[in-house]
């Protein structure tokens, strides 16, 4: 991910380990909606709450470039 890489701001582990989980999901559904964040694994981590807290205002963003970079 753009974000992730050079030498700016790094997502830390919990941001990692969310990101697996989206990667996950999207491999076997083609892509992720933000409704399916409230819906196993997601759920079961604090889903959409979580997701926010984590990624804040990016969160749609990484959604987006996830989306696109593996349902390609």
């Amino acid at each position: 991910m753009t974000h992730h890489s050079g030498s700016g701001e790094k997502f830390n582990e919990e941001q990692m380990d969310w990101l697996r989980m989206i990667r996950d999901h999207i491999i076997t559904s083609f892509h992720l909606d933000r409704d399916d964040l409230d819906m196993a694994p997601f759920d079961g981590k604090g889903g959409m709450g979580q997701t926010h807290n984590l990624f804040g205002d990016r969160m749609d963003d990484v959604i987006d470039e996830l989306n696109e970079a593996l349902a390609a």
